[in-house]
């Protein structure tokens, strides 16, 4: 998987950065939540106004923060329960931000609605990606098939997004569309895999 390959080259990346900021006591929540709301903000801000360069790159500096936050949390002996369901929310709340900022900026003064409509639904695809792994595990099921996970979404997204705030036309679109298919066929992957796993097994008993 690219996410994989990603994580291990940025992981080298920041290795020293991680032991500076794990002898200075920065804790992996506080690493979450500032690359959370800098991503946000720079969505907002910059790619819902227009700004499709720069937000790009702002939002691309601050999820790289997303992979230094489980470098640290390792550094440090290892992650809570906490920090992890932590994680996954602002994965999703930076998601939504970053798609419901082009939906908001390509229904209004960007003014292309199949453009809108296509970061929507690259949206709900993300989430029920998302989703049916969290349910799959959650009975048991292990669910890591998928063409398109978080990593290559927002590289398709991103990149698109950037390329096109240089002037480089058609480069959302492209991104945009690849998005769709590839999230489409990834839920597809994701409800065979738990399709196959289930074999008709029950739910498991509640807990008394």
């Amino acid at each position: 998987m690219l996410g994989q390959g990603a994580r291990a080259v940025v992981g080298r990346f920041w290795a020293p950065v991680v032991a500076r900021l794990a002898r200075a006591g920065v804790t992996p929540d506080a690493v979450t939540v500032t690359g959370t709301l800098g991503a946000i903000a720079a969505a907002v801000l910059l790619i819902a106004d227009g700004v499709l360069f720069w937000g790009a790159f702002t939002v691309t500096l601050f999820v790289l923060l997303d992979m230094l936050d489980g470098a640290l949390a390792r550094a440090r002996g290892g992650g809570s329960a906490f920090g992890a369901v932590l994680d996954s929310t602002c994965d999703r709340a930076v998601d939504a931000a970053v798609f419901g900022a082009l939906v908001w900026w390509f229904t209004g003064a960007g003014e292309d609605r199949l453009l809108a409509l296509l970061a929507l639904v690259g949206l709900v695809l993300g989430v029920l990606t998302s989703y049916i792994k969290a349910r799959a595990e959650g009975v048991g099921i292990p669910c890591d098939v998928g063409l398109v996970e978080r990593t290559e979404r927002l590289i398709l997204a991103l990149a698109g997004t950037g390329l096109t705030g240089l002037g480089i036309p058609y480069a959302v679109d492209v991104g945009l569309w690849l998005l769709v298919a590839g999230g489409a066929i990834t839920v597809g992957q994701r409800v065979v895999a738990v399709h196959r796993g289930a074999r008709g097994q029950a739910l498991p008993a509640p807990a008394p």
